[in-house]
């Protein structure tokens, strides 16, 4: 069976650099790996091997086992609806200004859609581990109740009276009595915009039997999967953090990523000699004091969440290639690898 890893947390506290560390690592220990990104910063996708970004798994050139692939949120809506739509239907649904405003517009959506891309993965066979750099919205959260929230949208009781519940006969009333109302409607308002919400809808309803199973699949899948959730000291993103167990999620492992080292805490010597002096002594306290701050807010945390904890160090310079990817995994404290199945 193959396993996932699912990286969470806020936006800007290097989730993508983790998701793509732990895939080195995985593959460096004989793991055919799968990432999955949503937007990797150009330097970090040539590093993953997506010189050219896709949603189709490129290999890694440079290290055997490796391949990654960037969610496209509107090619993969577009296979959504081929999926759980009749084809006619699904065309239609495709050229839809507002079924483009879910994939692109609505944090559900993006979501949703990579909840999709990675069982597909999943149920493939065809790799032993997928790490999912989940989309960013809420914190990752999103990603965790997408497929509940998308079930509800296109089964829900807003819908289901908007369209009636026998499909074939509302639809063919709509067509004789609704249709000529929204034109006339829309002749004064200008534009097709009446008629295009009413047939979104009924289009859209007809993918609730193909997306409540898939739903189903996706949350089971999200059952057996390792939950990372990325975060630093930083207010906001603890507070991201805090969030998930808010939420009834249990993450496998949370880490805090750009740690600084402890040694950093303790008594420093005193530079005497240079004019520098005295400037290089009240950064090297700053750094001290900064130090003992994080100290406190992972002790903090630790004593509130019963979930094992690791800190990544922080580096002069962000890990853009597969060595400085592979040491920060190496160099990271209490990263227990065999906890997330590596």
């Amino acid at each position: 069976m193959t396993n996932a890893i699912l990286i969470a947390g806020g936006g800007g506290v290097g989730k993508t650099t983790i998701a793509a560390a732990l895939g080195v690592a995985a593959a460096e220990a004989g793991h055919r790996t799968l990432v999955l990104t949503v937007d990797p910063a150009r330097r970090l996708a040539s590093a993953l091997g997506l010189e050219e970004l896709t949603n189709q798994p490129n290999p890694n050139p440079k290290q055997q086992g490796l391949y990654a692939a960037m969610l496209d949120s509107a090619a993969s809506w577009d296979a959504i609806a081929r999926r759980h739509a009749p084809p006619d239907v699904a065309e239609r649904l495709i050229t839809n200004p507002l079924f483009e405003a879910v994939a692109h517009r609505f944090p559900s959506g993006q979501s949703y859609a990579a909840a999709e891309e990675m069982v597909t993965h999943l149920e493939s066979g065809e790799w032993d581990l997928v790490v999912v750099d989940t989309p960013p919205a809420a914190g990752g959260i999103e990603f965790f109740s997408a497929a509940a929230r998308m079930r509800e949208l296109v089964g829900g009781r807003l819908l289901r009276w908007l369209t009636g519940a026998r499909l074939p006969g509302r639809r063919g009333l709509f067509n004789f009595a609704g249709r000529p109302a929204l034109r006339l409607a829309d002749a004064l308002l200008g534009g097709p915009l009446l008629e295009q919400v009413a047939e979104f809808l009924f289009d859209l309803r007809t993918t609730y039997d193909g997306i409540s199973a898939k739903a189903l699949d996706i949350d089971a899948h999200l059952g057996r999967a390792h939950a990372v959730v990325v975060t630093t000291t930083d207010a906001g993103p603890i507070r991201e953090a805090r969030r998930f167990y808010q939420e009834g999620l249990s993450p496998a492992l949370v880490v805090f990523n750009r740690s600084l080292p402890t040694a950093w805490a303790g008594e420093v010597e005193p530079i005497e000699d240079g004019r520098a002096a005295a400037a290089l002594n009240h950064n090297l306290n700053r750094w001290g004091v900064e130090v003992r701050r994080q100290t406190e807010v992972q002790a903090e945390f630790a004593s509130r969440f019963p979930t094992p904890l690791a800190s990544v160090m922080w580096m002069p310079e962000s890990p853009v290639d597969l060595e400085s990817l592979g040491r920060l995994v190496v160099d990271a404290h209490d990263l227990n690898l065999k906890l997330l199945g590596i």
